[in-house]
């Protein structure tokens, strides 16, 4: 008999009830680099070539081979890790360039990185606000800022999506608070939805509160020069206090997040950011590899203006074969399908053509709103998405 044979029943049922539910979650082997085209099978000699249509790949720039030498180099002349947290012996010269580089992109003062985006929001308002402050966020507000919020002692407020109104309301009731931080995703992943950043703002100015945003799916491509939703709405980059964001996605989909603030934020997150404090720094390799991102970024947008391009005809050809789709512009591209099975099913049917997509259902996205959701990529060709 097990040890915990009490705890190991129990799970057993809660497996066998999300399987029944067809919410189970199956992952997939892929033996290639991440790209518009992948290997995917469990045995090498069975695996097929499919195009892939749901990585957070935006620019495709996961195996771009600039990037891989970048990489290589950083391993040779700062080695494979650090063995250490920053404060200790984990600080080399090209992390504080890399928080250089990007604040310059974000037009701020500083930045600081961490071993992920989910430790830059988990790390992040523990550290800054008091029982004394209001943390006021929309509704569909990824699951990283959710649990961050949970960690900090100040009043907590939920507004209804994108809801203005709603969010006013949340505002005046926190009134009373010493400071009030306005939390929204700049783009929320599973709609493909751009936060109405500009009225937000507009509420924050009237009722003195700071904003915080989260832009993982918009850094590097959102906005004319790939900014974000700061740049896509107009605004100037003052009215947003705190950005955070992530390597792992458009920046070539390795690891590391970071946040991005005035210098008073950042010297301060230095201190007291728990999941800073207590982890390895971020490895060399990618460290490397994140500075000639910045570099290839700062330097032209030919990538995100040809993701634009394939986003449009992606949105365009999906919504004219009668699908319903979400969001206006963005890559990610959410089918709705509502049935939970229905889109897990849809998914395996489209692998068998060839075509790499995941269904998502509860509780990723809310109970009866399952979808597959795609996501473009600058490295899609025209075929790739006549294809699908």
């Amino acid at each position: 008999m097990r040890k915990h044979e009490k705890l190991t029943t129990g799970i057993q049922k809660q497996l066998e009830d999300i399987k029944s539910s067809g919410l189970y979650k199956h992952e997939r082997i892929i033996r290639s680099r991440q790209s518009n085209e992948i290997l995917v099978g469990n045995q090498a000699a069975t695996a097929k070539k499919v195009i892939n249509f749901c990585a957070n790949n935006y620019l495709g720039l996961s195996d771009d081979p600039s990037l891989i030498d970048a990489a290589k180099r950083a391993l040779d002349t700062h080695g494979l890790g650090l063995s250490s947290v920053r404060f200790i012996c984990g600080t080399q010269d090209i992390h504080k360039d890399l928080e250089k580089k990007i604040a310059q992109f974000h037009n701020k003062e500083d930045a600081i990185l961490y071993g992920s985006a989910f430790d830059a929001n988990g790390g992040l308002f523990e550290a800054l606000l008091t029982d004394q402050d209001a943390v006021i966020s929309d509704t569909l507000n990824h699951a990283s800022i959710i649990d961050g919020i949970r960690l900090c002692k100040a009043q907590k407020h939920r507004y209804k999506h994108a809801d203005m109104a709603d969010l006013e309301a949340k505002l005046q009731a926190a009134q009373s608070a010493r400071l009030r931080m306005i939390v929204s995703d700049g783009s929320f992943s599973m709609d493909g939805a751009v936060a109405p950043l500009d009225k937000i703002c507009d509420l924050a100015d009237k009722y003195d509160a700071i904003v915080m945003i989260d832009e993982c799916h918009s850094t590097g491509f959102l906005g004319k020069t790939g900014r974000g939703a700061y740049e896509y709405h107009n605004i100037h980059p003052d009215r947003i206090d705190i950005i955070n964001s992530t390597l792992g996605k458009a920046l070539g989909g390795a690891t590391g997040g970071y946040t991005c603030a005035s210098q008073e934020v950042v010297d301060i997150l230095r201190q007291r950011s728990r999941p800073y404090l207590f982890s390895n720094t971020l490895a060399p390799a990618v460290v490397g590899a994140s500075l000639a991102t910045f570099d290839m970024l700062m330097k032209s947008t030919h990538l995100r203006d040809k993701l634009e391009k394939n986003t449009k005809k992606f949105r365009t050809a999906i919504k004219a074969a009668g699908f319903k789709i979400k969001g206006v512009d963005h890559p990610i591209v959410p089918i709705m399908l509502g049935d939970a099975k229905l889109a897990s099913s849809f998914a395996e049917e489209m692998l068998a053509r060839g075509i790499y997509v995941v269904g998502f259902s509860y509780p990723v996205v809310p109970m009866g709103e399952a979808r597959i959701r795609c996501q473009l990529s600058a490295a899609h060709t025209e075929q790739d998405i006549d294809r699908t």
